[in-house]
């Protein structure tokens, strides 16, 4: 039986205006997460770090030797803090920690690495606080889920030691798009077209090689990274890249959580507020956090 609250949704997003300036798509973005809103005992906190913008975002009883770092969506092009406050807030209270958002700085203005480079300051900040490595997980949704790979293996590279684990959803990790759900879950994703995805790779990648593993983790070695959790749609044109993001790490033997959702849009767990299915998941996502760090 088809779930009625997404099918709402879908119906809110086809009657959405489609703007072409990025401007414009990015006022439209916040606006859109601002009018969700934030329950009242929920703590904001900006914050610089490491001179990445950020901010803290806390519930009643949140630990504090332990902390998510998060990394939003919307193609490195759009999105910012005021876009997924009130999903971030929830993630932190399914998790039971405190969470560190990034307001990485978006492209073009400030094309690939600079994104990979802000979540770097970011967790070197953390770790600055007191906050033992493996009690962060880094979490994002889409640009983010991707990202939160890519800063996986630069955090590495950088010779820092490596996070708890990692929680993607709806990620995008392939600059390419070159994954056949871009054809066979067109019609099914109201949200995401593979000519959306490649202009905004161009607008990031700025000339740079679209297969760098920071920007495109297929392509790079994951062999050693944490345990990592992926969330998608059954719907989603980005469907492949969880999948092939799930091979590729466990053939490296990094332990995952593959989870398909299904009916579920692109980034199902913004909508949480008026989707049961999206309050779920953020729920299954705080546990895998809570097991996570309980092993650390």
């Amino acid at each position: 039986m088809a779930d009625p609250e997404i099918l709402a949704i879908r119906e809110a997003i086809a009657k959405r205006p489609r703007p072409s300036e990025i401007s414009e798509l990015r006022a439209n973005s916040d606006a859109r997460g601002l009018a969700f809103g934030l329950p009242s005992d929920v703590t904001v906190t900006p914050v610089n770090a490491n001179g990445a913008k950020a901010e803290w975002t806390a519930t009643p009883g949140a630990a504090t030797d332990a902390a998510i770092l998060y990394v939003h969506g919307g193609g490195y092009v759009i999105g910012s803090l005021d876009s997924h406050r009130h999903m971030v807030a929830e993630i932190g209270r399914a998790s039971g920690v405190k969470v560190l958002a990034v307001d990485y700085r978006l492209a073009p203005e400030h094309p690939f690495p600079a994104a990979v480079d802000d979540t770097v300051a970011a967790y070197r900040y953390l770790l600055e606080t007191g906050i033992k490595p493996n009690r962060i997980i880094i979490a994002g949704d889409s640009a983010g889920g991707g990202l939160v790979i890519g800063a996986m293996l630069a955090i590495r590279d950088a010779g820092l030691p490596t996070c708890g684990g990692g929680w993607c959803i709806s990620p995008w990790v392939d600059m390419e798009a070159t994954g056949a759900s871009f054809t066979d879950r067109a019609m099914t994703d109201p949200t995401v077209q593979k000519a959306t995805i490649l202009y905004m790779a161009g607008q990031y990648m700025g000339g740079a090689d679209p297969k760098s593993p920071y920007a495109s983790p297929i392509h790079g070695e994951m062999r050693g990274l944490p345990p990592l959790l992926i969330q998608v749609g059954a719907c989603e044109t980005l469907l492949d890249d969880s999948l092939l993001l799930a091979r590729l790490a466990g053939m490296a033997d990094v332990p995952v959580d593959l989870q398909i959702w299904p009916e579920m849009i692109h980034i199902w767990h913004i909508f949480h507020p008026v989707l049961g299915a999206g309050k779920r998941a953020i729920v299954a996502g705080g546990a895998f956090v809570q097991k996570t760090l309980q092993g650390a």
